[in-house]
């Protein structure tokens, strides 16, 4: 039987274009004055660190170090020098990794074979929903990322698309920049219905929004004014106690949105086991109120995004301090996870994302096809080819 003379983790790397990585290394400078450390020696460490779950510099090139001759299938000729590794990630652009999670995300995207290409409501509408978390950092370490006195962090926003349950834009920032900044640059296909906490609530923006074709769905704040123009219809025993058209009675309301919206009033399961009321605002007319509410519950999907991003890599320890260091670990976080998320979907075997992380970080450098390994993880591994030599009849 054939035995792969290649590892998973090579195998893994296969799934990135050294093209495409090479034309954006070009289009950022990344390399001018680099004295043999490549970039794609750099990406290759990086993802080392979060598919290893390696929490410092020194685990990182150890661990490396530790694979002698395998290097070779990584495209690397020797592992790198801690110093030689944290110069790199405290000089070269953030841009060049954001740009490569973009490009794979959308040529991989393009695969038929790879993602569904559909949510799993019955609307044609693109479905999204706009969330942002907070990766806690130490003041001490960190002393740039203050936000409070006590606390220190830095923020990812995320749009995930609910056709793949993969971002569809990200953006890394300043924990104290309001999350309406961040929203107000969005650009999303007309016809798309966008899910959103009430941190993004913003008037001027939801006009626009509806004037460029786009819903939202967002929770309604205590302080906002309207009158009821509308009352439509509800199911008695349902979980819709309200279904109306309003305008802001506000002042300030009417000025930013002079529009119609919809205003939906529900129960909810809260936290403690109880229940409570939720109201929903959405620019929607002609989905049912249930089919909003659904919409908005959808949005949880995100949390769960945000959970195994954090829980399968390495975002808790960093192995740089600057915020150049920081921002690339995480956009190669982001990469790391579109591979998972692209073995997760290639794989007949029906386990978790983070079982698939955990067995992958205990096999990187086995030598296995990496198809078999994600249709059978527990099939031993294939005999070794007989040797070629033939046997001499004396």
């Amino acid at each position: 039987m054939h035995v792969t003379r290649a590892g998973l983790f090579s195998q893994l790397l296969n799934q990135i274009s050294r093209v495409e990585f090479a034309s954006l290394v070009a289009k950022h400078g990344a390399e001018r004055g680099a004295k043999g450390f490549t970039c794609y020696m750099q990406l290759t460490a990086m993802l080392f660190c979060h598919l290893a779950r390696a929490e410092s510099l020194r685990e990182i090139c150890y661990g490396l170090r530790s694979c002698g001759g395998k290097l070779r299938h990584l495209g690397l000729a020797k592992a790198p020098a801690r110093s030689t590794l944290s110069y790199a990630n405290q000089r070269r652009p953030p841009g060049l990794y954001r740009d490569l999670f973009l490009t794979m995300l959308d040529r991989l995207r393009a695969r038929a074979d790879f993602l569904p290409h559909k949510h799993r409501f019955r609307f044609k509408n693109p479905l999204f929903s706009l969330d942002a978390t907070v990766i806690s950092l130490s003041l001490k370490a960190f002393p740039w990322a203050d936000y409070n006195r006590t606390k220190g962090g830095i923020k990812v926003h995320v749009v995930l698309d609910h056709a793949d349950y993969l971002p569809r834009c990200a953006c890394v920032g300043d924990v104290k920049k309001h999350d309406v900044q961040y929203a107000r640059g969005l650009r999303l296909p007309p016809g798309s219905i966008v899910a959103l906490d009430k941190g993004y609530l913003d008037l001027g923006m939801f006009s626009r929004w509806n004037a460029e074709g786009l819903y939202f769905v967002t929770p309604q704040k205590r302080d906002l004014l309207v009158e009821v123009i509308q009352s439509n219809p509800v199911a008695a025993d349902g979980t819709i106690i309200k279904d109306e058209v309003v305008k802001f009675s506000g002042e300030l309301g009417r000025i930013r949105y002079p529009e119609r919206l919809r205003r939906i009033e529900l129960e909810v399961d809260d936290r403690q086991g109880g229940r409570r009321r939720l109201v929903l605002l959405t620019n929607h007319f002609g989905l049912a109120a249930a089919t909003i509410a659904e919409i908005y519950k959808e949005r949880w999907q995100i949390e769960l995004f945000f959970k195994a991003l954090k829980q399968n890599l390495t975002l808790r320890n960093f192995v740089g301090s600057t915020p150049n260091a920081l921002e690339i670990q995480i956009w190669t976080a982001l990469i790391t996870m579109l591979l998972l998320k692209w073995l997760h979907y290639m794989s007949q075997c029906r386990w978790s994302l983070s079982t698939l992380a955990a067995t992958l970080r205990l096999n990187l450098f086995t030598y296995r096809d990496l198809q078999d390994f994600l249709d059978d993880p527990w099939k031993p591994p294939p005999e070794p080819d007989p040797p070629m030599q033939l046997s001499i009849t004396w």
